[in-house]
């Protein structure tokens, strides 16, 4: 029983920018494009990391400075403390997620498992350990415990 009527192909289109609000991507596409930005923000910046690496490993008195920094600010208070505190804890964030992010996609590549399925669960999985861990180091960067 051959069905010789064709179906129409399904029509797909771009979305404008102003579909991006209602537009839902699932949880494996929200994890590459943070993959992505993670990325971008390391990259970026990176003179503020080898800063940090650098001040705080060359000597005490540069230690001190460095710790002096996310307490009481730099340039005579005109870049408080709690700013330094906030760029550190978004560099946390992008330094976990790009990093679990990489590591699904080397299991995955490992693995060859790439079912909808096991997607959909890793990404929730990299998602909820990335913002977890942040909370937990960006509540000891500001000293709740």
């Amino acid at each position: 029983m051959a069905d010789n009527a064709k179906t129409p192909r399904p029509v797909y289109r771009n979305i404008h920018v102003t579909d991006i609000v209602s537009y839902r991507l699932p949880p494996a596409g929200i994890v590459s494009i943070l993959h992505r930005i993670s990325g971008a923000v390391l990259f970026l910046l990176m003179p503020f990391i080898i800063w940090m690496f650098d001040t705080s490993v060359s000597s005490e008195i540069s230690f001190d400075t460095f710790t002096s920094v996310f307490v009481a600010g730099c340039a005579d208070g005109a870049v408080p403390g709690w700013f330094f505190k906030l760029v550190a804890l978004g560099l946390i964030w992008a330094y976990l997620h790009h990093f679990i992010a990489g590591v699904r996609h080397l299991i995955m590549d490992a693995t060859h498992s790439v079912s909808k399925q096991q997607g959909h669960s890793s990404a929730i999985v990299t998602l909820t350990l990335s913002v977890v861990l942040t909370v937990a180091l960006g509540a000891k960067l500001f000293g709740l415990f």
